[in-house]
């Protein structure tokens, strides 16, 4: 299983926030702050309720506290881009502000209950908008393969799973609080909590993100990482199910597809195939951009 076409493709957004993290961790967290970086970094009672450091919380969203940290949230956040592209920019920028709003809301109650100025509570990093995340990985992203290792059964799916226990447990309750607050925030977002799922932004400001972001390496080959119509037409003839010709896509599910890089004519052969399902028919170009 992958997010679909290598690189940020479709998604400036994710880029832009991949590369503040990126550059937040390096400058703030693991050469500004030494071996104490991450009592430096981590929120306490003091900088939320007392001293209201806000140069800090900024910090604290996006710098993680190590390297170790650094390298399994941006391999989650590299995937997660696929979100953006289902979406398109402007909502994935609704759905970043709302999860980073909601979870700083949540871990400021649980920092009002612990009032140990001199604890650091909460470690640092993007655990909103990744845990967050989850919600919709474990809704909407379909298991394309299974296997077993050791008589344990595992999917596709499982790596990304493994990686986020990883990062949740990287600072055990100092993460943990962050990353079930970041669930939290994501499935409100889901519930369509205040019509948030409806909400835009003004153009100017999603379109932002992409003249901030540095060039993608892959921005100068998009056309060739799209999956072509004849490879469509071969995935098409490789899936056995049989299906009435008088299904007809949706535009809605061919813009969907076509958002996250996939070719208009082979995204609408995979849907009619696919019966209009979206999931299904991201599977089968998938499968042929795999091959």
């Amino acid at each position: 299983m992958n997010g679909g076409p290598s690189g940020f493709n479709n998604a400036p957004v994710t880029r832009a926030f991949v590369i503040t993290s990126v550059l937040f961790t390096v400058f703030f967290g693991i050469r500004g702050g030494g071996g104490g970086s991450s009592s430096k970094l981590a929120l306490s009672y003091q900088d939320v309720f007392e001293k209201f450091r806000i140069w800090k919380l900024i910090k604290s969203s996006f710098a993680f506290s190590s390297t170790s940290e650094l390298l399994f949230g941006v391999y989650l956040l590299y995937y997660f881009r696929v979100f953006e592209r289902q979406i398109g920019s402007n909502k994935h920028s609704v759905f970043i502000l709302f999860s980073g709003f909601v979870s700083l809301i949540l871990q400021t109650l649980v920092l009002s209950l612990f009032k140990d100025t001199t604890a650091n509570l909460l470690t640092s990093g993007p655990y909103a908008l990744i845990f967050a995340s989850f919600v919709p990985f474990y809704l909407d992203i379909p298991v394309s393969k299974r296997f077993n290792v050791f008589g344990l059964h595992f999917s596709d799916k499982s790596f990304i799973y493994l990686a986020g226990v990883q990062l949740l447990l990287s600072s055990w309750k100092r993460s943990m609080l962050p990353g079930i607050c970041g669930i939290i925030a994501g499935s409100l977002y889901r519930l369509n909590i205040f019509g948030i799922r409806k909400a835009k932004l003004p153009g100017f400001i999603a379109s932002f993100f992409s003249r901030m972001s540095l060039p993608s390496s892959s921005s100068h080959s998009q056309a060739p990482r799209r999956t072509s119509p004849s490879l469509g037409r071969q995935a098409v003839r490789s899936y056995q199910a049989p299906i009435p010709s008088s299904i007809e896509p949706s535009e809605e599910a061919i813009a969907t597809l076509v958002s996250m890089g996939f070719d208009q004519n082979a995204a609408r052969q995979a849907l009619v195939h696919a019966r209009n399902d979206v999931n299904a028919a991201t599977n089968i170009l998938l499968e042929a951009h795999s091959h």
